[in-house]
């Protein structure tokens, strides 16, 4: 048996809540941090999730080093330098890849006569997740501390592999009927549910489900009721995909498990329920949004991945084109007005404000939002969550912000007439107004504003520009190929083979790189109308929609359909992406 020298020492036997709640204490106790600096932390935990020892680093009251020696003296457990180690190929292969990648932890000693292994983690207060391992692996596992860093490289050297790992253990674990009889029977009586949510079998499975939904960058997860059993979906840019689903025996206490852990009514399975889960999941912090929706079968789960790590909230980064860039910079200095963005649902709509009032973000800047829901928390920005159900709608809130002394105010939707009417009257006592409204192109949202009620002299007086936007799929760069479109594919696009002479199309083969999809990542096309003197005479005139598209085409706008052609002709994406997101005009 090869080993890397270790020591381990019996741990107190206290829970986890109660040993975070006196880590603080202890640096405390060493001198390390105050108790003001203590508290700040813990308020910043309690907003944002994390580790308190993260936070407090972050803020830099306290070293790596130093928080590592307090969890090493109290927990009695040694430090290991895992940069100093050789790990055995026997011990590596003695926790699955996906097991590792999980939980985050590296075995370092594998003892298979007494059935003992050790491992290191970075977080050694996550008591349960040693307990979890012991079920899981149905192994003694002991565990030694190392830094954060240390852990999540030598995952990346010794588990490399990380889709193929998941993928290949959630069908071995469906093919495995070991546990069948634990977790099989009637599941109406709720205690009896409530502990078969808690059970390994269940643990594991919506463990590596979240992880293989964060491995394959997807924004949604489908869990899905039928008659036959369970269904898992994973929306990846913008397109669902079947995913490995699991046993009959699993769905429902799987269900119940997602459930508990968003903080739902278990049992409760009539009434739709919202809920939200904050995990870290592979070592990235997530934050889930959860919807159930009662149907024929059961309840559908579908849970909305907000993973801040994955979301570019540069303008640069998003798909504008130079011009395109260069104008949006210039609109952002507009010191008062309406900025809309239109668009359906996933669009990147949300993205785009985000990105635009990050780049507005200064101390000098006072920026307050309305969303609903507040989907991502960003530094410096006064975000309220809109909850209609207590009365604090977007009119109600906008109300009050105006009397909060805001420069910059977003309102997450203009959905009625109120709403638009003070977002309107914000602009003209001197605000900068961001909005959004689901309208299929940019000239349609006059038409829109004038139906929902607002005089056309307010919109011309206040409206400064509309931008309208799709998300495609872009070219995998790493199986990107140039080829000869067909006729009928053109002919999609309303062009033909003659008035393309010259262009250059291409597309993606598939490869390892992009799960043999041919695309990786998405960007967004625009339809930017800037609503300059000629448009607000046409608004105020009412005139017709086809009439103000003409005139601000005339004026150097670019329909979706045409931003799409020039992404197509760019080599960034394809022609079904474009067809498939717009329409022509």
């Amino acid at each position: 048996m090869k080993t890397a020298q270790t020591q381990s020492k019996s741990k107190p036997d206290i829970k986890s809540d109660a040993r975070r709640r006196l880590f603080g204490q202890l640096l405390k106790e060493k001198g390390f941090v105050t108790e003001d600096q203590i508290q700040e932390a813990l308020a910043i935990q309690k907003q944002k999730g994390g580790l308190l020892g993260d936070i407090l680093v972050s803020m830099n009251y306290v070293t790596d080093a130093q928080i590592m020696q307090v969890l090493s003296e109290y927990l009695g457990v040694e430090i290991v330098n895992l940069e100093e180690m050789e790990i055995p190929k026997e011990v590596i292969d003695s926790i699955p890849p996906a097991i590792a990648q999980l939980y985050r932890i590296v075995p370092i000693r594998y003892e298979e006569d007494k059935r003992i292994i050790t491992v290191a983690q970075a977080d050694a207060l996550a008591i349960e997740k040693i307990d979890d391992l012991r079920l899981v692996l149905k192994l003694n596992v002991k565990s030694v501390l190392c830094h954060k860093n240390a852990v999540d490289r030598a995952l990346e050297k010794y588990y490399p592999r990380k889709h193929e790992s998941v993928e290949q253990l959630l069908l071995e674990f469906k093919e495995d009927r070991s546990y069948a009889q634990s977790v099989s029977g009637n599941y109406i009586d709720i205690e009896e549910l409530k502990k078969m949510a808690a059970t390994a079998p269940v643990k594991k499975w919506v463990g590596l489900m979240f992880l293989h939904a964060v491995l394959d960058k997807a924004s949604d997860i489908h869990y899905e009721a039928f008659d036959d059993g369970f269904r898992v979906r994973y929306r990846i840019d913008g397109v669902l995909y079947d995913r490995v689903s699991p046993p009959r025996e699993l769905g429902l206490p799987i269900n119940s498990r997602i459930k508990v852990m968003s903080g739902m009514d278990i049992s409760e399975r009539r009434l739709p329920q919202d809920g939200r889960i904050k995990l870290n999941v592979g070592g990235t912090s997530i934050d889930l949004r959860v919807s159930t929706l009662p149907t024929k079968y059961g309840e559908s789960i579908v849970m909305r991945l907000l993973d801040k790590s994955t979301v570019s909230l540069n303008l640069d980064t998003l798909g504008f084109r130079a011009e395109e860039l260069k104008y949006i910079y210039q609109l952002l200095n507009t010191p008062n007005g309406i900025i809309l963005v239109t668009g359906p649902t996933g669009s990147g709509k949300t993205t785009t404000l985000y990105a635009s009032l990050n780049y507005l973000n200064e101390i000098s800047t006072k920026i307050i939002t309305t969303e609903d829901p507040v989907e991502y928390d960003i530094d410096g920005l006064i975000q309220v969550q809109i909850n209609p159900s207590i009365g604090v709608d977007f009119a109600s809130c906008l109300r009050s912000i105006l009397r909060q002394d805001p420069d910059i105010i977003l309102v997450g939707e203009i959905r009625d007439e109120e709403t638009a009417k003070i977002a309107i009257q914000a602009s003209l006592t001197g605000h900068l107004v961001f909005s959004t409204l689901h309208t299929n192109d940019a000239p349609l949202t006059i038409t829109r504003l004038i139906d929902i009620g607002i005089k056309p002299y307010l919109i011309a007086s206040t409206l400064e520009c509309i931008i309208s936007q799709r998300l495609v799929r872009k070219i995998c760069e790493s199986c990107k190929e140039e080829y000869e479109p067909s006729d009928e594919s053109l002919n999609e696009l309303n062009i033909t083979k003659e008035t393309i002479a010259g262009k250059k199309f291409f597309r993606g083969s598939g490869c390892s790189e992009c799960r043999k999809i041919g695309y990786r990542g998405r960007m967004g096309i625009y339809e930017i109308m800037h609503i300059n003197e000629e448009i607000r005479h046409l608004i105020t005139e009412q005139a017709s929609t086809n009439v103000i598209r003409s005139v601000a085409r005339k004026n150097g706008m670019n329909t979706l359909r045409e931003s799409g052609l020039k992404a197509i002709f760019e080599g960034r994406t394809t022609i079904e992406e474009v067809v498939r997101e717009t329409i022509s005009i």
